[in-house]
């Protein structure tokens, strides 16, 4: 589970960046000390050996030059020759000096008094690294060791801290957002560690989510009564205009809203389709199958014609290349019903075209037309251009957008004022028709 991996991944790498950050500064504080060491104590050190001996010189000037198990002395006096000194420290001037290892690799002090006489201390190189190990190094290591003992304590004692919080979030993960099991985090089931605030963030999850079960429940009932309450009278309507039609004594006033109630009743039922397929989030209760999507257009093109018959409107459908989706085909017949239903009502004279090409089906009208501020907004629920006379709840663009998002088949509009409309519909997964 990514989450969890993620979670304790980030509480080791801080507890290891911590580690870190502790062990560097204290490496460069022990080199620091070990510098302070070797080039501020050892030079103190060296110089009040040397003013020492100057005094005990001046009482007796035969006083012998240092000589112990860390330092050696050479005392070169005035006009005497240099050859009493060893040469590897013959030319060096007054002042602190550091020999090679290759020379020994000791501190060196030159001082001379006011006489002329030349004082050389060698204090031993390796007795200096020994003091910096045992005062620095090693105590280094015991504080390193204490501190990754005290931070992979601290992690694992982290680590149980936040177990209920990954646990939680392992159980959430699991649920299915249209069916979550609230009774994972009901009390019983609970691990005994889930305390304090995960016990409260527990239970409020479990709380959404009984109120998701029911929402989601209410909802699956309503569409499922709406399916079969809302198409009975609507069919008893369509049958009732059917018959209707078919009686030749019917007046011309008569027939004209006869068929404005039939249009009306196939507006309702293509709209009440649209709205069963959008309520269910994801799961339309359609199955997918392979269809070839020319035979839908030229089903919806068909019942486009009856939308027009009392206009100078020709509808017309062409193939250019045919080719095959796998989806619910009632979904692309509600989003075709839907444009070719808005191209009729805005074209009063001259053509609607659908046109159906490999992965792409473009519906063009030669109606009215829109501009870039109606064009901006087109596919907001229930807005409607200035179009007196136009009828419609302004809602039929919003439905093919909303199903265009669901099913990846991007949906883009053309425009301009008195020139007409081209919407196209875009298909990225069609496959090519069997020939």
């Amino acid at each position: 589970m990514p989450h969890r991996k993620g979670l304790r991944r980030k509480i080791w790498t801080a507890f290891i960046l911590q580690a870190a950050a502790i062990s560097f500064a204290a490496v460069l504080g022990v080199y620091g000390a070990s510098a302070v060491l070797k080039h501020v104590l050892i030079q103190q050190a060296l110089q009040e050996e040397a003013a020492h001996y100057w005094q005990r010189m001046q009482a007796n000037p035969g006083a012998e030059v240092p000589d112990t198990y860390n330092m050696t002395g050479y005392l070169l006096p005035a006009g005497a020759d240099p050859k009493r000194v060893p040469e590897t420290i013959r030319s060096l001037a007054p002042g602190f000096h550091a020999l090679p290892r290759a020379q020994g690799g000791s501190l060196v002090l030159v001082d001379q008094d006011r006489h002329g006489h030349r004082l050389y201390l060698l204090f031993k190189q390796e007795q200096v690294d020994s003091l910096a190990f045992w005062f620095g190094m090693a105590p280094l290591a015991i504080v390193l060791v204490v501190i990754y003992v005290i931070a992979w304590t601290t992690y694992r004692a982290s680590r149980r801290a936040v177990s209920p919080v990954i646990w939680l979030a392992s159980q959430v993960q699991r649920w299915d957002p249209k069916q979550p099991e609230p009774a994972l985090l009901s009390p019983e089931n609970l691990p005994t560690d889930v305390e304090g605030e995960t016990l409260v963030l527990a239970q409020s999850l479990h709380e959404f989510a009984s109120r998701i079960e029911n929402f989601v429940q209410r909802e699956r009932d309503f569409t499922r009564d709406a399916s079969h309450e809302l198409r009975t009278p609507l069919t008893v309507i369509r049958v009732a205009g059917d018959m209707m039609a078919g009686d030749d004594s019917l007046s011309p006033m008569a027939r004209k809203s006869l068929g404005r109630i039939q249009g009306a009743g196939r507006d309702m039922e293509a709209l009440i389709e649209a709205f069963l397929i959008l309520a269910r989030e994801g799961d339309t209760g359609l199955p997918d199958v392979d269809f070839d999507v020319a035979e839908v257009v030229q089903e919806e093109v068909e019942k486009a014609r009856l939308l027009v018959a009392a206009k100078p409107v020709e509808v017309s459908c062409r193939v250019e290349q045919g080719f095959h989706l796998q989806a619910p085909a009632r979904v692309l017949s509600v989003m075709l019903s839907n444009l070719l239903r808005n191209a009729c009502n805005y074209t009063d004279a001259g053509r609607v075209t659908v046109t159906v090409r490999h992965g792409e089906i473009s519906v063009a009208d030669t109606g009215v037309g829109m501009d870039e501020t109606v064009l901006a907004r087109v596919f907001e629920p229930f807005y409607r251009a200035a179009n007196p006379g136009k009828e419609g709840q302004g809602i039929g663009l919003s439905i093919v957008q909303r199903l265009s998002h669901r099913y990846g088949w991007p949906v883009r509009l053309e425009s301009r004022p008195g020139e007409g409309t081209t919407a196209t519909l875009s298909f990225p997964h069609a496959t090519t028709a069997a020939g």
